[in-house]
């Protein structure tokens, strides 16, 4: 009787034991899940960034361009 009453115990430990190990590993997957999609947000957020900063040097850089271009010939018809 005692011998199986401790057996029981241990069963139940056991599946206690495995019920929390399948919530806790759920929870670390759920988490690293998380931790992804935050840095796959805060990369395209970065790159966004780092296009916009290119495309607004790449207009300024050919406005000047054009500006001096434009007086150049400008001067030169003119003289």
């Amino acid at each position: 009787m005692r011998m199986r009453q401790s057996l029981a115990q241990f069963e139940e430990a056991f599946r206690e034991e495995a019920a929390e190990s399948i919530a806790r590993r759920e929870r670390l997957r759920k988490e690293s899940a998380q931790r992804s999609r935050v840095r796959r947000v805060e990369r395209t957020r970065k790159a966004g960034s780092m296009r916009f900063a290119f495309l607004a040097l790449s207009i300024v850089v050919t406005a000047v361009i054009v500006t001096v271009v434009m007086f150049e010939t400008l001067a030169m018809l003119a003289g």
